[in-house]
Formats: C-alpha cells, structure tokens, sequence
C-alpha cells in the first residue's frame, strides 16, 4: 500500500517531501512519537525528532527507551529501498541498542549515507549478490549529548537473487 501510495505521488512531487510526509501520516511510524523534520533531496540524509511528552515519557520522566528505538527502527532500511531502487531487497537484520543516559528533553537523530557509501554498497551486490552493511547511530540532544547509541545491520540484495534463493529454499522444504 505505502509503496503504491508513494509511487503514484512521485508523479507529482519530490521523492524526498514525499518520504518525510508520507512516514509521518504513516500509523506505524506516528505511535514512535518520532517525527521527520528534514529529509535532503538526495534521500542521503534524513534528520528526525522526538519529542518528551505524555506519549512516550515512561514512570520516571523521561522519553521509554521503545519510544527512542522505534522512532530510529525503519529509517536507514526504507531510505536504502529509495535511494537503490527496485532493482534491490533491503531489509533490516538486527539491532544492537545501548542506553547511555536517560532522555529528559527532546531527542534528535541523523540518518547519514554519502555517495561513495551507495556506490559501494552497489559494486558489493554486484560482486557477491548479498551483502550485511553495520550502520552506527546516534540519538542525542541538541547539545550532542548521547542518549541512546544503536548498531543496525542492514542485509542488501539484488531482487533476481533474492527471489531465487527464496525459491530454492521453498523448494527445499517441499522434499524434506
């Protein structure tokens, strides 16, 4: 649905206004609390907020630490589905979290590729058909102060390959 949604409005407007509001009318991502405030033209980065309020502060005070997560889950995955196109499956694998100080005021985050990043990303796949990318990020106050340090890893593929090693595994279990 959301991809439908976003293919048919791309007609109409820019790739990255249309990820920014799109995410956040999205269910999924409005109950994170979090909010996208900026995205940059190229989709290469994409700035988001979390705001402390009656939504997500947890018994002591301070924003739930599922608030923080979930606000930064989905980022890094659907802004390589937009930036590599069809041609690739992207999906996110794992997430370390470690909670360094409480959030008691608003929290912020930057999801960062560069050029060289995708375009080693791109010869990678080509080169093994599968690929798991780490991702470091940083949940922080304005100040830069650290709340929340995550580790995403991020598995990537071309579509053909994907599909047929999705085949050969349903295949495989159809004998065994």
């Amino acid at each position: 649905m959301y991809r439908f949604i976003s293919e048919t409005l791309s007609r109409y407007f820019k790739k990255s206004s249309l990820f920014r509001v799109l995410f956040n009318l999205s269910p999924m991502y409005r109950r994170s609390t979090g909010r996208i405030k900026w995205v940059s033209e190229d989709l290469l980065l994409v700035h988001i907020e979390i705001p402390l309020s009656y939504k997500n502060k947890n018994f002591v005070g301070t924003i739930f630490g599922g608030s923080l997560f979930s606000a930064t889950d989905p980022i890094f995955m659907i802004q390589l589905i937009f930036i590599l196109g069809d041609d690739y499956v992207v999906w996110d694998k794992s997430s370390t979290v470690n909670f360094k100080r409480p959030a008691n005021e608003k929290a912020y985050a930057k999801f960062k590729f560069t050029a060289d990043e995708i375009e080693k990303i791109k010869a990678d796949v080509e080169l093994n058909n599968e690929i798991t990318i780490s991702k470091p990020l940083f949940i922080t106050n304005k100040e830069q102060n650290v709340f929340v340090q995550l580790e995403k890893q991020i598995y990537i593929s071309t579509k053909k390959y994907y599909n047929e090693k999705k085949q050969k595994r349903q295949s495989n279990r159809l004998f065994t």
